[in-house]
């Protein structure tokens, strides 16, 4: 039985709502747990960024990461959900999505149970939710807007993306923002081959093509640009109304969100579904 807090425990600028949530004490759904750290001042519903850590990482410590502490800084919560071991993986516990194969969880109603659970026990809107994850976290992302697109308000995936073979179809229209580094060698832009080619990483254009069929993009192209700064930005704006699809590519390699990205993304968030907003 959860004890509820009478009053937010701060710990290093995280603030937690109740008795589970902090980086020793997750909090338990009927088919896994999950962390969570909250905005300080919080008054009513709040909305949330959900994010799916990388291959043999947990949520433990996304907490005390400098991109979770930005966007709370904004008024967003952190859920952090953690992963299990998937069969044969030498990398430790990650996620569960490729299509045609047996796992050990179902990550969609997972999610869902996270998304309630928050809402039901943190004061979470489950209406202003914002899925996000790096690297196979990443990946998860896609899938889950993919078979879904009601599950959250917006998508923010970084460095991954769908996996050979691809959907043919996806659920749709949504709103989302993919962050990509150009010098990326572990999820690069073009995938590659894992397991002797066993398995494959797909090609992120060719993914974002599924994203344009499902936006009713009438071009194939990207028609909105921005180069300033540290991201190079192509927008797909010939797409139905109330959608919107944009790639983020920046320098760097394979490395975990910063602070900087934390700003793109709640900015992009907010742009595009004022709503969400704190």
């Amino acid at each position: 039985m959860r004890l509820l807090a009478a009053v937010a425990a701060v710990l290093g600028g995280v603030v937690t709502a109740s008795a589970c949530g902090g980086p020793e004490d997750a909090c338990a759904t009927p088919l896994g747990t999950y962390h969570i750290s909250l905005p300080e001042g919080v008054t009513g519903p709040v909305p949330a960024f959900v994010y799916f850590h990388g291959a043999g990482r947990s949520g433990a410590p996304v907490g005390q990461m400098p991109f979770a502490a930005a966007l709370r800084a904004r008024g967003y919560a952190v859920i952090a959900p953690n992963g299990r071991m998937r069969p044969g993986s030498r990398f430790g516990p990650g996620w569960f999505f490729r299509d045609g194969a047996d796992g050990p969880r179902d990550e969609l109603a997972f999610t869902r149970e996270v998304i309630a659970d928050a809402a039901s026990h943190h004061g979470v809107d489950p209406a202003r939710i914002v899925l996000s994850g790096f690297s196979i976290g990443g990946s998860l992302v896609w899938y889950l807007a993919c078979r879904d697109s009601h599950l959250a308000a917006a998508y923010t995936a970084y460095a991954g993306g769908f996996w050979e073979p691809m959907p043919p179809t996806c659920d749709g229209p949504v709103h989302l923002l993919h962050t990509h580094g150009w010098r990326d060698q572990t999820v690069p832009l073009e995938g590659r081959p894992l397991r002797g080619g066993a398995i494959y990483q797909g090609d992120i254009f060719e993914g974002l093509k599924r994203w344009r069929v499902s936006n009713g993009c009438d071009l194939l192209r990207a028609d909105a640009f921005d180069t300033h700064g540290r991201y190079w930005r192509r927008s797909y704006t010939s797409c139905a109304p109330g959608t919107a699809l944009e790639l983020a590519l920046w320098p760097g390699g394979h490395v975990t969100p910063d602070a900087e990205w934390a700003a793109l993304a709640a900015d992009w968030v907010e742009a595009v579904l004022p709503e969400i907003k704190p």
